[in-house]
Formats: C-alpha cells, structure tokens, sequence
C-alpha cells in the first residue's frame, strides 16, 4: 500500500492558476482493473483507489504518511514557461521580420 503525493496540474479549461495550489495524496492501485463482460464498465476491487487526501502544502502530506507508516513518493510539479506578448507587437515599425497577411 504505497501512495503518491502531488500537486494537481490545471485543467486544459483553466486559463489561470486558481484551484492548483494543494496537494493530493492518493494511493497506488493494489488489483488490475478488470473490464465487466455484461456493461463493458471498467471495474476494480480495490477500494483504496478512491481515496484522495488534500492537503495546503506538500510537508503537511508528508508528515501524514510518515506519521501513519505509508510509503510514498513525491512528484513534483513541471511549472509551465509562460511567455509575456503583447498583440501590439505585431504592428510595430521596428519588427525584425516583416508582417503580411
């Protein structure tokens, strides 16, 4: 019963960062998923699976796992390189490459 602690990325409808500050600590799966062969649904007897603790900082979920004997792993987060332009930019006499339409 191992579990892994990070912090959600945003989702691809976010243009901002809001709700992505917290980290989850959520277990690894122990049983294969398996497929139902009457509804086709994808079903699992694991129960930890559904489990998911939210935490404001990334110690906070590391000293819970420590302090109740789960092994875990922590992934950091990849921050996104966001670059700053301006639609201006496009219009301006000094542009190095020229703008057509």
């Amino acid at each position: 019963m191992s579990a892994r602690i990070y912090s959600p990325a945003r989702t691809a409808m976010q243009s901002g960062k809001a709700k992505t500050g917290y980290w989850l600590l959520e277990f690894d799966p122990e049983k294969p998923r398996k497929i139902d062969p009457l509804m086709g649904y994808t079903t699992s007897g694991d129960m930890k699976s559904q489990i998911k603790l939210k935490f404001a900082t990334r110690e906070e979920a590391v000293t819970y796992a420590e302090r109740n004997g789960i092994p875990y792993r922590v992934e950091l987060p990849n921050e996104a390189k966001r670059r700053q332009i301006s639609y201006s930019d496009n219009f301006r006499y000094d542009r190095k490459t020229p703008w057509t339409h």
